[in-house]
């Protein structure tokens, strides 16, 4: 549209009381655009709105533009590249997309999958493919891509014309188990790096977890770029989302963040097909207009790709602004019935709705009101949106809202339907009619058994994709997994005070701090420590770092912290080193992500520390771990203040008692529950020399305690016990122990109190300090599996800790009585077990009160063992 043409509807008719008035600011204001410029016209606009804010009159400007294009078609770029050959293009990977799941769900019923949404999304995804998605090479660092979960299809569908997957592994299609079986690669439902190591880069199948990480990953460049460890410049973040997603907190709650950092290297693309699978994302609203809103207040770019180029000449005819009036008049609900309708529904029903409407529509063919298309499937208006996101570089991120159809293409079996979503099959008539929608060259055998098509190498359209990724750097996704060894230095040069304590009283959480302290001074590992916090350093005593290593800011600091003087002031730095998340679980999960990936993602080994109330953690930000593991991050979490009974006065929301629980189910994540300064220190260096050194795709999970006691030494014969998840700590008595006691974190110190009165009553006791329940129990049945398939197997480590004694065992934790209930199957033969733990809600009372209350304390663990022998 023209500049000229907005001015139409401005106004609703009969709403102007002075229309000659009107008409002389309307030319004022367009000899001033002529005149001065742009630039101009937006200052006094500026200025006007800033009067037009004053209480007498109370205005502020709407933040919902016409529904349009937002790039007019003469500020249109031409189109740089081949259009019927990539029309062809994007035609073959709608194809070969849809065979594959129909292929699947043909043979298999259960497997599922989705067609539409690729439908939807594909020419979204081709222009980006062929001109903008730059790959990771020695000259370009490459640009990261978040693509939309449910179309993964159509990019296995892409691989396969680019050579990086067979015909074999199209067959085998979310049938990961069966494929090695038939020389085949099982391609994974959506985008999972853990299952295809080599292939996707970023899990998106959890909706909203994908929008709130690149947003992270986007800053976390930036972070790299600003502390000098890595050039991040001309880089770009692309993320393909779904307008659906947008209803999830962690699509939108860290917009402000992304603008807040001026992160103009951040791009989405909204696919704004209007539906979810129950039905329309806004029935009788616009979603379109509802993301405007949201976007342009926390202060992003907005461009609206809203309708393809058959519209121009129908803008261009329409002198009174009648599309646009219609436009604004249309929920979402009737956009999509119309979008499921054929040509003549839609010449009654919209261009039907008044005399205005009707004539712009005179001389075209039903079939060509039919193939008007969405601003989404239009591969030119793509092109010109992507550019002008490219290019837009003043410091805001920008969203391009996409206009589409859900289940393009796939006619009266699909397109637009409420079901769509769940659409997994075709019949013949439906395959024949996407056959012919999009100019297939398959024959109706082909169509109908759902053959797969390439193209032969040397074709034009083979030629030109590979041209064109080439030109881009090579082929995407790809995921990295080398990067350069990083040095751990040696345990005594950094945590002798914990390791040969003598006695001193302190808590975990201190010694952790003050032994993150003296890594960070370290000259090779130090600058490659990414400490993160959300909101609570001073409450774990980090304050000291904020001026050892500062704040990262990307502006610096522009004012004077009142506690300047003080030697734990508030510093922020360009190039600070403390990621200060504030009061945002989700966004501090999602930065270590960004930290704990940088090995892959940018061939940059880091190493993240994120430390928080261990309660907010797995319970409260379970789902972004997940998807952290599937990343294969590389880092360590530290739940601070953990256990049910160390936090006394907080009370329920604050008590944990289940994070080891969650955490033992995450395969690659190690979770340990350390009683003294000692074993955490050993923990942290075992855990550093396997990521840093080893580079295995692991994480650690650590629980820490406010509580001070007094730490011992930590002798050199139990290190191997600490790292395996247990070790035999003292023994209390004469003679051989009549029971056998075990306890981790906060509640050792009980669990010996108990000893202690125990062996005053000639009870015999010897207590074991277990670091790791859950990687006890993981060995445990290591052993057991590789001995039930008759393979060669090795005593569980519990056994050999244990030995071969027959006295009762008693555990104890400050935790669900299932996390040590989870070793019970893998103790020795014959001996009683009895576990004791905190289950229920947490209480605000002092730590013996609480103690007493849960039964884990020294009294109750000596009845438990009083019981046991009687």
């Amino acid at each position: 549209m023209t500049d000229q043409s907005i001015t139409r509807f401005l106004l609703t008719p009969g709403a102007d009381v002075d229309p000659g008035e009107t008409a002389e600011w309307r030319e004022a204001f367009a000899a001033l655009v002529a005149s001065e410029g742009p630039e101009r016209a937006r200052f006094i606009l500026d200025q006007l709105a800033t009067m037009a804010r004053a209480p007498q009159v109370g205005w502020s400007p709407e933040l919902v533009t016409p529904y349009v294009n937002t790039i007019p078609v003469e500020q249109q770029p031409a189109f740089p590249g081949d259009l019927a050959i990539e029309e062809r293009l994007a035609s073959l990977m709608r194809w070969n997309a849809l065979a594959m799941v129909a292929r699947a769900n043909m043979a298999y019923g259960e497997l599922g999958g989705h067609i539409a949404s690729y439908a939807s999304a594909a020419d979204l995804f081709e222009v980006g493919f062929n001109h903008f998605f730059r790959a990771r090479n020695e000259q370009h660092g490459g640009d990261l891509v978040f693509f939309q979960p449910h179309s993964a299809p159509g990019v296995y569908a892409r691989a396969f014309l680019e050579g990086r997957l067979s015909e074999n592994d199209l067959a085998h299609y979310r049938q990961e188990i069966t494929a090695p079986q038939r020389d085949a690669r099982g391609l994974s439902s959506y985008p999972h790096p853990w299952l295809m190591p080599d292939f996707w880069q970023f899990p998106t199948g959890s909706m909203g977890i994908g929008p709130i990480s690149s947003i992270y990953h986007a800053r976390f460049m930036r972070y790299l770029t600003h502390r000098g460890l890595l050039d991040c410049d001309g880089r770009k973040v692309w993320g393909v989302f779904g307008d659906g997603e947008m209803d999830e907190p962690e699509s939108m709650s860290a917009l402000t963040l992304a603008s807040r950092e001026k992160l103009d290297n951040l791009v989405w693309v909204v696919n704004c097909n209007l539906q979810r699978l129950d039905g329309p994302v806004r029935g009788n609203g616009r979603i379109v207009d509802e993301l405007e809103k949201l976007f342009r207040g926390a202060g992003w770019h907005v461009i609206k790709l809203l309708w393809g180029s058959d519209w121009d000449g129908l803008f261009a005819r329409d002198v009174t602004g009648a599309l646009v009036r219609a436009f604004a008049h249309t929920v979402d609900g009737q956009m999509q019935t119309f979008a499921a309708k054929d040509g003549r529904f839609n010449r009654d029903n919209f261009f039907g709705q008044d005399q205005e409407l009707a004539r712009l529509a005179q001389g075209m063919t039903d079939e060509q009101i039919d193939r008007l298309k969405r601003g989404g499937h239009d591969l030119v208006k793509i092109h010109a949106a992507y550019d002008a996101a490219a290019r837009h570089n003043s410091g805001q991120p920008v969203v391009i809202l996409a206009h589409t159809k859900k289940g393009y293409g796939m006619g009266s079996a699909g397109q637009g339907k409420m079901t769509t979503h769940s659409q997994k099959k075709l019949d013949e008539a439906a395959l024949l009619e996407f056959r012919n929608r999009f100019n297939l060259p398959l024959s109706d055998q082909q169509a109908t058994s759902l053959a797969f098509f390439k193209p032969a190498d040397d074709s034009a359209e083979m030629r030109y994709l590979h041209e064109r990724r080439q030109a881009l750097g090579g082929y995407l996704p790809r995921r990295e997994s080398q990067a350069p060894e990083l040095p751990v230095p040696a345990l005594e040069t950094y945590a002798q005070f914990a390791v040969n304590a003598g006695g001193k009283e302190m808590s975990t959480t201190m010694a952790f701090v003050r032994l993150l302290g003296n890594l960070l001074k370290d000259r090779e590992l130090g600058p490659r420590i990414v400490p993160i916090v959300a909101d609570e350093a001073r409450t774990f005593g980090m304050a000291n770092l904020f001026k050892q290593v500062g704040i990262y800011s990307s502006v610096g600091q522009k004012y004077e912290p009142e506690d300047i003087g003080s030697v734990l002031s508030y510093r922020e730095a360009l190039d600070g080193q403390i990621l200060e998340e504030g009061i945002s679980e989700a966004g501090a999960i999602a930065s270590w992500t960004a930290a704990a990936t940088s090995y892959s993602v940018h061939g940059v080994p880091m190493l993240p520390f994120y430390i928080y109330y261990s309660m907010f953690g797995f319970q409260r930000v379970g789902d972004a771990i997940w998807a952290a593991a599937d990343q294969r991050a590389r880092g360590f979490l530290l739940g601070a203040t953990s256990g049910r009974t160390t936090l006394g006065g907080e009370g329920l929301q604050h008590q944990d008692g289940s994070s080891h629980l969650v955490a033992a189910t995450i395969p690659n994540c190690k979770a340990w529950d350390p009683a003294f300064a000692g074993e955490m220190a050993l923990i942290l260096d075992h855990g550093m020399r396997e990521m840093l050194i080893d580079r295995q795709d692991v994480f650690y999970y650590l629980t820490l305690m406010n509580e001070n006691y007094a730490q011992p030494d930590l002798p050199a014969e139990a290190r191997e016990g600490v790292v395996r998840g247990g070790y035999r700590f003292a023994a209390f008595g004469k003679g051989k122990p009549k029971a056998t006691l075990l306890g981790s974190g906060a509640i050792l110190t009980e669990v010996l109190k108990a000893a202690r009165q125990l062996a005053d009553e000639g009870i015999a006791c010897e207590v074991f300090s277990i670091t790791s329940w859950s990687e006890l129990s993981r060995d445990g049945l290591h052993c057991e599996q590789r001995a039930m398939r008759g393979e060669e197997h090795t005593t569980p480590w519990l056994h050999r800790m244990l030995g071969e004694g027959k006295a009762p065992i008693v555990a104890a934790t400050d935790y669900v009585r299932a996390v040590p209930e989870s070793i019970r199957a893998y103790l020795p033969a014959g001996r009683r077990y009895l576990a004791l733990g905190t289950d229920g809600f947490g209480r605000s009372d002092t730590r013996a009160a609480l103690r007493a209350f849960f039964g884990v304390d020294a009294a109750h663990i000596a009845a438990a063992v009083r019981h046991c022998l009687h």
